[in-house]
C-alpha cells in the first residue's frame, strides 16, 4: 500500500475514534455513590480526567447521592470553559436533609438526606434552582424529567402524568424559553411512557437507561423509530444494563438494578462467547451498538474513577470486526433489523 493511502487510512481511523469518544457522556450516578461510596478526590478527579480525554457530555441528577453527584461535577468542572461541555440534569426530585436517615435501598451510600418525587410546577422550578448552584452555572444544556412512568410509580402513574402535562412539562418549556435551558425531555426506563408522553407534547430529547442496548431492544425498538421520525434526540444510558456485559471476564451479576437470574445470566454469557470468537469485547460492543442507530446522539455510561474513564475511552475506540455484528445477528442475539455499527 502507497506510503501516503496507508497514511490517510490512519487518520481516517483516528477520526472515527475521536468521534465515537465524542458520542461517549460521562454518567454521574457512581459519583453520587451509587452501590458504594466513592471518595469526594475519587470522584472530582475521574470528572476531570474525562474532560481532559475528550469527553464533552456530563449527566447528573438531584437523585444521585441526594445532590452529591452534582456538587461533585460542579467542584471538578470548577474553572473550565463551560462552552468547552455540555450537563444534562434532571428534575422531579427534591432533595432534603434528614439527620437521621441511614436507609440504602435507594442504592445510594449517602446518609443524612432524602428524596422525594414532586412534579409541581414550583417544585420543577426549585429543583432547577438547586441544580443550578450545585453545578455552579447559570445554564443547563439538557433538562430531563426524571423517572415518571408506571414501572417507578404504579397505581399513582395517572396522577403522575397528568402533573408531567399540565405543570412540569410547561414549566420546562417555559424555562427553555427563557433561555436558561437548552432542551426538555424524560430520563426515564421505560418505553410506554415515552410514547405516550411524546404523542401529547413535544419534546426535544429522551435518556433512556436500559431499554436499548446491545442487550435487548425489543423494548426500546418502538420508541427508537418514532424518535427518528420525530427528530428527537436520544441518549442511551445504562448501555451495560446495570453491569451485566460490563466485566471483560464474564457477566455480571446484576441486571436492572437488581441480581441477575440464572436464565439471564446465561444468555449474557452467549454475547462473551460471541465477541471472543469475533475477536473483540463484550464491553466495546455494548458500547458502541446504541450509536448506530440514527436517533442516538450520545451513550451515557456511569463511571467513577479515572481508570474507569480510560477502560471506557478505550473501548469506544476499538475497532470492532464486522464479523462481530454478523455473528451476534445470526446467533439471534440482535434483534432483526437493528442497525449496527
Amino acid at each position: 500500500m502507497p506510503a501516503q493511502r496507508e497514511h490517510q487510512l490512519s487518520s481516517d481511523t483516528a477520526r472515527q475514534a475521536d468521534a465515537r469518544v465524542a458520542s461517549l457522556a460521562f454518567g454521574g450516578a457512581p459519583a453520587g455513590n451509587l452501590y458504594a461510596g466513592v471518595a469526594d478526590e475519587t470522584a472530582r478527579d475521574a470528572i476531570a480526567h474525562a474532560w481532559q480525554q475528550g469527553i464533552r457530555h456530563f449527566d447528573t441528577a438531584p437523585y444521585y447521592g441526594y445532590g452529591l453527584s452534582e456538587t461533585r461535577i460542579g467542584d471538578a468542572l470548577k474553572g473550565v470553559d463551560r462552552a468547552s461541555y455540555t450537563l444534562s440534569t434532571k428534575v422531579g426530585r427534591l432533595i432534603d436533609l434528614d439527620q437521621d436517615r441511614t436507609d440504602r435501598s435507594d442504592g445510594f451510600a449517602v446518609d443524612g438526606r432524602r428524596a422525594y418525587f414532586d412534579y409541581t410546577r414550583e417544585g420543577i422550578l426549585r429543583s432547577f434552582e438547586s441544580s443550578l448552584r450545585r453545578v455552579r452555572t447559570d445554564r443547563i444544556d439538557v433538562l430531563l424529567l426524571h423517572d415518571i412512568g408506571e414501572l417507578t410509580h404504579g397505581p399513582n402513574h395517572l396522577r403522575v402524568l397528568a402533573q408531567t402535562l399540565d405543570e412540569a412539562l410547561p414549566a420546562m418549556a417555559e424555562l427553555r424559553d427563557e433561555g436558561v435551558v437548552g432542551a426538555i425531555g424524560l430520563g426515564v426506563n421505560e418505553e410506554a411512557v415515552c410514547l405516550e408522553v411524546m404523542r401529547r407534547f413535544p419534546l426535544d430529547t429522551i435518556m433512556l437507561a436500559g431499554r436499548y442496548t446491545l442487550f435487548e431492544q425489543a423494548n426500546g425498538k418502538a420508541l427508537m423509530a418514532k424518535a427518528e421520525a420525530d427528530g428527537v434526540d436520544v441518549l442511551v444510558a445504562g448501555p451495560y444494563n446495570s453491569g451485566l456485559l460490563g466485566a471483560q471476564s464474564g457477566p455480571g451479576d446484576t441486571y436492572n438494578y437488581a441480581p441477575a437470574s440464572p436464565a439471564i445470566k446465561a444468555r449474557a454469557q452467549q454475547f462473551y462467547d460471541a465477541c471472543a470468537s469475533a475477536g473483540t469485547s463484550v464491553g466495546a460492543a455494548a458500547l458502541q451498538f446504541p450509536l448506530a442507530h440514527p436517533a442516538v446522539t450520545k451513550v451515557v455510561c456511569g463511571l467513577r474513577s479515572v481508570a474507569e474513564v480510560d477502560d471506557a475511552i478505550r473501548r469506544m475506540r476499538s475497532d470492532i470486526p464486522a464479523a462481530t455484528w454478523s455473528l451476534l445477528a445470526e446467533r439471534g442475539l440482535i434483534d432483526e433489523g437493528m442497525p449496527t455499527p
